[in-house]
């Protein structure tokens, strides 16, 4: 029993010791966990640009978190008490994605919903829409993209009227969008429409002074997850902070 007890104590002593660190360094920007001087620099960043209610285009590996820099970035923009609707542009069918992006007209097409439905831009209306892997668009696709950053307007499948919106858009892409225009699978004119405002997400191994700071908030949601009480090693942070994480967060 006495065993027991010191380890319970031991563990209890360790977490207090973690839940400390936490308070003592951790910085919560917004839904943000970051401590790194590169990361909060891109963050600064992001927020004078979220002011300006331009087009962004937030470039960096898969797994860096760019969803959550575009939250951020809509959540200190005027449009934070509007809509935010993300799309991965790489993962919707290219025969999906016209109708999930513009919407369609009721009897379009087999399987239509009888009263039409509106697509995502008109969804979001007055908010921010997040297209995500952007270079993933279909090419045929891209001119319509190119029409709603040009004029504010979208025609849904099937219908021949155009619909304006109001929309502030944030792409996302995990490649460069310059060497797929120079290989012809992205528009030239839309690359430009969509970089007006660059950021780069830089990945975790640029930023490891983050690490210990994610592992503590991971730690945390997951004891509360499990009901438990987990801990890590200091050899294992050591380990962490070295290690070259090829799939970011």
């Amino acid at each position: 029993i006495y065993g027991l007890q010191r380890k319970y104590q031991e563990s209890e002593e360790r977490r207090r010791s973690e839940m400390e660190f936490l308070q003592r360094n951790q910085r919560f920007v917004s839904r943000m966990v970051a401590a790194d001087p590169r990361t909060l620099e891109v963050l600064a960043r992001a927020q004078k640009v979220a002011a300006l209610d331009t087009t962004i285009l937030l470039l960096g590996e898969t797994g860096v978190g760019k969803e959550q820099f575009a939250r951020y970035i809509y959540e200190n923009s005027a449009r934070a008490r509007q809509s935010f609707i993300g799309i991965n542009c790489g993962a919707i069918p290219a025969s999906l994605i016209e109708s999930e992006l513009f919407g369609y007209e009721k009897g379009a097409f087999t399987g239509a919903s009888k009263e039409g439905k509106m697509g995502v831009f008109e969804s979001a209306d007055k908010g921010t829409v997040f297209l995500d892997e952007v270079g993933d668009l279909p090419l045929e696709m891209q001119v319509h993209l190119l029409r709603v950053l040009q004029e504010m307007q979208v025609r849904r499948v099937g219908g021949v009227r155009s619909i304006s919106v109001d929309v502030r858009i944030i792409a996302a892409a995990n490649r460069s969008l310059r060497e797929l225009v120079e290989a012809g699978r992205f528009r030239e004119d839309l690359y430009f429409r969509l970089n007006v405002f660059p950021l780069r997400v830089p990945p975790l191994r640029e930023r490891t002074g983050d690490v210990r700071l994610l592992t503590g908030f991971f730690l945390n949601q997951f004891s509360v997850s499990t009901g438990r009480i987990l801990h890590i090693t200091s050899e294992l942070l050591n380990w962490f902070e070295n290690y070259r994480w090829p799939g970011n967060i």
